[in-house]
């Protein structure tokens, strides 16, 4: 029987050369494509090592991180579930969400230990782990003591991958549940739609694409990651999102994501122009309405026209232009 694992299929598209980099960070670490193959396993040995029951969500609010990245990745690894949470919540929310979406592992980042437990442990969550954005943690401590080997939990097309909170603009936020099967077919999908390119780009290697949003929702975790990894394509990660960073970064890139309030920041750098764009083949805009005059004073400073998509956390991508 053949498995529907996501990570299986992002796994495939990983180049046949390992060492090749896979990820770049702003402060100028490379992570390799087998690097992230052994993180995730090295994870993914930990998650399975604490006997979790079939189906048990991971609930993740911690600042962005490749590692936390790697944490999504390693839970549908282990056929587990992932429910990522805005870093901005505060207690209240958190213990609606965990005690409605009862997870088995909790990971926070070390500075919101002390609450984050309180609230996890008393909801009936058997395991807090700390995970921080300079790549220190108990998490990453215990996954040091596993093997970097996993096998590929298999999963079924309609298992459940990750649980997203709406925004609740409807009244109380309640838990999106998306399967393996949804986000494959989307990433698949915008993959063809938005013509990602596995060959060509800055370094001969494809689109490359610049990461520069949080990872807690759909836009940053399922469209820009899963669009990166199912073609094999190098990104450039942002911790934080700077302007001027950014645009320095379109030299060696040629695709970026963003919500309309990043274009209107790079919009008012004066090093934004034709020549600081001209490797660039795609800008996409989401998460929010981009303003016609954001649109076209875009348009005539770079040459690019901005491709609009909308999706939900119900649905992930659901149009696009």
């Amino acid at each position: 029987m053949s498995s529907h694992n996501l990570f299986s299929a992002l796994r495939a598209a990983f180049p046949t050369d390992g060492t090749a980099t896979a990820v770049e960070t702003d402060e100028g670490l490379r992570y390799s494509w087998s690097d992230l193959d052994r993180a995730t396993a090295m994870m993914a040995n930990l998650l399975q090592s604490l006997d979790l029951p079939e189906g048990s969500r991971v609930a993740v609010q911690v600042e962005k991180s490749v590692e936390a990245m790697m944490l999504y990745l390693a839970t549908l690894r282990a056929g587990y579930v992932f429910l990522p949470l805005n870093t901005a919540y505060q207690s209240a929310e958190i213990e609606y969400f965990i005690g409605n979406a009862e997870p088995a592992v909790v990971v926070c980042s070390g500075a919101n230990f002390g609450w984050v437990s309180k609230i996890a442990f008393k909801a009936g969550t058997q395991h807090v782990f700390t995970l921080n954005d300079d790549r220190t943690g108990s998490l990453l401590d215990r996954a040091a003591h596993h093997s970097d080997q996993h096998q590929v939990v298999p999963r079924q097309a309609d298992d459940l991958a990750a649980i997203l909170y709406t925004s609740g603009t409807t009244g109380r936020s309640k838990g999106a549940m998306l399967t393996h099967g949804n986000m494959l077919s989307n990433a698949l999908t915008l993959k063809d739609y938005w013509g990602w390119k596995a060959t060509g780009g800055p370094d001969g290697h494809g689109d490359v694409l610049i990461h520069a949003l949080p990872i807690f929702h759909v836009h940053g975790l399922f469209v820009a990651i899963h669009g990166a990894l199912i073609n094999g394509s190098k990104m450039i990660w942002m911790a934080k999102f700077d302007p001027k960073r950014a645009i320095a970064y379109m030299a060696k890139a040629t695709v970026f994501m963003g919500v309309p309030t990043l274009y209107v920041r790079m919009l008012a750098e004066p090093t934004l122009n034709k020549a600081a764009v001209k490797n660039m083949r795609l800008f996409i805009a989401g998460s929010a309405p981009l303003l016609i005059e954001t649109f076209t004073e875009w348009q005539e400073r770079t040459g690019h026209t901005i491709l609009e998509r909308y999706g939900m956390s119900e649905t992930a991508m659901l149009t696009s232009n």
